[in-house]
């Protein structure tokens, strides 16, 4: 399926978030540590979602869908093995954790999702192995088991990934004794994420420093949970606004403490913002101006930002750099902006103020983009989830049309942008 985009229109009005894709599709595994029946609120229709009903429903989960309510029931495990379906993205292997604590045993496929750079799996199969699991790494999958059971245990995690701590997480709630993550992410969908727990019967403690504190439990039940706004559409929707003057988006239902290092980065480049009480208003008055950033695990500047934010940033005047710290090669799309009128170089070294895990690596990293730079509509092929939106944007305020192809990855993680943004004045057609 394709976008056909007419570029450079005004944009203006209310615009409400969605649900946040990281939460909803944790928050489905999550549900599987019990056999009682989950409604999830304010759940996203997107197809990260869709790909994790469908694991689901190969695990034995009954699912029911009415708009944004979602209800799951998983009675009895019907199979802890998932090849063929969960190839689709990377959420699989947190079902480890829940698998293991109720069967003994789970199988699950090499990772799939975005390509935007290697994601360390041997974070995440440590930290089980420490709460007692055996792990088989065969040519397709990860096979686990645990012989005497999930037992609790410290995990110090080398680096603070969202993934190994959601699913460490997972599995030290149904084990016995007690479990200390040090170094673990507290990403807000973390936060949420524990929430839903708290409710279902754990028992869970954070601490200073980065450190979760979990005590297990016999038995989880069933909860009522609404997931949180997504701080990644938010985000973009927000750089939409800012990148062309003229256009005035109210993002109802955005999360200021979500979006506090996001916030300041785009007062710094010139944008401009108010919050109200339910949502956060987006424009800008003049100029934009050049900045320098980096990504960072939260609180810092979110990689997933990234994207849309440099498509921002080719419209400020001057010379600014992103250095990437997350993800490798997460700049895979710079050549499509350049394509359309963008002057955008990619370098292999930290151009932050620090030197990052990839210092020494020959992994494209660092952007400096030159600016202010008008773009051009062209043809363009989305690469990954938050590229595609990037893609959008870029087309939304470059001069002409733009054909977009490819955008079931956009899909994956917004739900009916181009009905929602038309609705704004963009002129976005699906075919």
């Amino acid at each position: 399926m394709r976008f056909i985009v007419q570029g450079n229109k005004k944009l203006d009005g209310e615009i409400e978030v969605r649900g946040s894709k990281n939460a909803a599709t944790k928050a489905l595994i999550a549900s599987l540590l019990t056999d009682e029946e989950c409604i999830l609120e304010n759940f996203p229709q997107i197809g990260d979602a869709e790909i994790t009903f469908d694991l689901c429903r190969a695990f034995g989960s009954e699912i029911k869908k009415d708009g944004p309510i979602v209800s799951i029931k998983t009675p009895s495990i019907k199979s802890a093995t998932a090849l063929a379906l969960s190839r689709k993205n990377r959420i699989s292997i947190l079902a480890l954790g829940p698998l293991l604590a109720r069967e003994g045993r789970a199988e699950v496929p090499i990772l799939g999702g975005d390509k935007i750079g290697n994601r360390p799996v041997d974070i995440h199969l440590n930290a089980l192995k420490s709460l007692g699991a055996e792990i088989e790494v065969s040519e397709n999958s990860f096979i686990a088991s645990v012989p005497h059971g999930l037992r609790g245990a410290k995990v110090h995690l080398r680096y603070p990934s969202v993934g190994a701590t959601e699913n460490t997480i997972l599995a030290a709630i149904l084990a016995k004794g007690k479990t200390t993550i040090k170094n673990a992410a507290i990403e807000p969908e973390i936060i949420d994420l524990i929430k839903m727990l708290q409710n279902m019967g754990a028992i869970i403690g954070l601490g200073a420093d980065r450190v979760i504190y979990i005590e297990g439990v016999e038995k989880m039940k069933g909860v009522k949970h609404k997931i949180l706004a997504d701080r990644n559409e938010a985000a973009s929707f927000a750089c939409l606004a800012a990148a062309a003057k003229g256009n005035k988006i109210k993002i109802k239902g955005a999360i200021h403490e979500h979006l506090i290092t996001f916030l300041n980065a785009l007062r710094r480049v010139g944008g401009e913002y108010r919050v109200e009480d339910d949502g956060i208003v987006f424009w800008r008055n003049n100029g934009l101006s050049a900045i320098e950033l980096e990504t960072d695990t939260h609180p810092g500047f979110m990689t997933d930002w990234q994207q849309p934010f440099t498509v921002l940033l080719t419209q400020a005047e001057g010379v600014s750099i992103i250095h990437e710290t997350v993800y490798e090669n997460r700049f895979g799309y710079i050549e499509d902006l350049n394509f359309m009128g963008a002057n955008i170089k990619v370098f292999s070294k930290c151009l932050g103020e620090l030197n990052c895990r990839f210092n020494g690596e020959e992994h494209p990293h660092s952007a400096v983009i030159s600016g202010s730079t008008p773009l051009k509509g062209k043809n363009l092929k989305v690469p990954d989830l938050r590229a595609g939106m990037a893609h959008l944007i870029a087309a939304l305020i470059a001069e002409g049309e733009s054909i977009i192809d490819g955008i079931e990855e956009i899909d994956r993680g917004y739900e009916r942008v181009d009905e929602r943004l038309n609705k704004l004045g963009a002129e976005i057609k699906r075919i």
